[in-house]
């Protein structure tokens, strides 16, 4: 069976973007899902998202990492799938997309999408973890995905890798894990940050959910005010808004750029 796909980026942070109206695509096949997205020996990529039928939105978004495992959400992902499903009249301008995290909503203006998160979750503030030797004071929270976020002395010479795979794995976040953020403040509404992402158990070069939980973290706690501009590891600029309120969050929307950087096929036996 062959498969047409669209590669796709926002930020840097690479996708397989299928068509899956028809319901056709085999996701239960993480073994050949790993392997399509290999960087060495398949097409390359940091997941693969399905457009398929909603009967609450547009339509319904589905994200499988590297390892072949699903996921509830992407943020970079979901502005991808949303440029996309415009142009394929999968959707209009201003659509809903169902994600296992919620519904969520999406603007696509050409190059730019911005995308409505689902409301922020799970928060945790000032908590303390020993990794690697080492006593990290972190804050968490879940913005679609869990995500634990780092106030780094020094982000450049970070050893994100390392430090990302052991908060990752901590006991702490067991069963399922965290992501891992290590941010810096270069200004007054603005951040850089570094991301360690479950799933594809490396340092990416952007991660949308992650850039989005270290702007709210960082305005909880005084450090920025929003709108926040992050710049991630590929050296985009991303803005994360919201509205702050006594318990969490609203309104929470990222803005950023989704581009395409090739089609073509995959085959399945």
């Amino acid at each position: 069976m062959k498969i047409p796909f669209w590669k796709m980026h926002g930020a840097s942070n690479d996708f397989l973007v299928v068509d899956d109206r028809a319901l056709t695509f085999p996701c239960g096949d993480s073994k050949w899902l790993a392997a399509a997205m290999a960087r060495r020996t398949g097409v390359g990529s940091e997941g693969v998202l399905l457009i398929q039928p909603s009967k609450a939105a547009d339509f319904r978004m589905r994200f499988f990492n590297p390892d072949g495992g699903e996921v509830d959400m992407c943020g970079n992902g979901a502005r991808c799938i949303a440029r996309l499903a415009h142009e394929i009249g999968a959707a209009p301008g201003t659509m809903s997309i169902e994600t296992p995290a919620g519904i969520v909503r999406a603007e696509a203006r050409g190059d730019l999408v911005q995308l409505f998160m689902t409301e922020p979750k799970d928060w945790l503030f000032r908590k303390t973890i020993k990794v690697e030797g080492q006593a990290f004071e972190y804050d968490f929270v879940n913005s679609g995905v869990p995500h634990a976020v780092i106030l780094a002395d020094d982000l450049a010479s970070t050893d994100v890798q390392t430090l990302g795979r052991a908060i990752r794995n901590h006991a702490d976040f067991a069963p399922k894990g965290t992501n891992a953020n290590f941010i810096e403040i270069t200004g007054p509404d603005s951040l850089r940050v570094r991301t360690y992402e479950r799933g594809v158990e490396a340092e990416t070069l952007a991660c949308g959910t992650g850039m989005v939980a270290c702007g709210l973290i960082a305005g909880k706690v005084g450090w920025v005010t929003p709108p926040v501009k992050i710049t991630c590891a590929s050296g985009d600029v991303l803005e994360v808004n919201y509205s702050p309120t006594a318990d969490g969050a609203t309104n929470v929307t990222l803005l950023g750029p989704a581009l395409h950087v090739f089609r073509g096929e995959l085959e399945h036996a």
